[in-house]
């Protein structure tokens, strides 16, 4: 049964950065796992295709904002440098949103 008390946590992360879909798919199960252990509940996990990006960011940023979510994951930093650098980007996107990025630090 699902606990919807918990507040929601959104992830993002780039495609290129793993060797295949089962990779993104092994991600986001440790996502969920990490997710459940901080206290959350799972939402979706934003996956950016660097042929489109910032489309999954923006569509990120809509999230966090339509649904007043107060976290986003990331394996690590390193997944926001599409967008530009991640630590100003971080930086940029907590200000706007008001959620903070929480780290995983899975590989990659």
């Amino acid at each position: 049964m699902t606990d919807y008390s918990r507040p929601l946590l959104l992830g993002y992360a780039r495609r290129d950065l793993y060797l295949s879909g089962r990779h993104v798919d092994d991600l986001k199960r440790e996502l969920g796992a990490f997710a459940s252990l901080e206290g959350f509940l799972m939402g979706s996990v934003y996956v950016e295709d660097p042929e489109t990006a910032p489309q999954a960011f923006e569509a990120l940023v809509a999230s966090v904002n339509r649904y007043e979510i107060t976290a986003v994951v990331l394996p690590n930093l390193r997944h926001l440098a599409l967008i530009g650098d991640p630590a100003d980007v971080r930086v940029q996107f907590e200000r706007v949103t008001g959620a903070r990025i929480m780290l995983h630090e899975a590989t990659p």
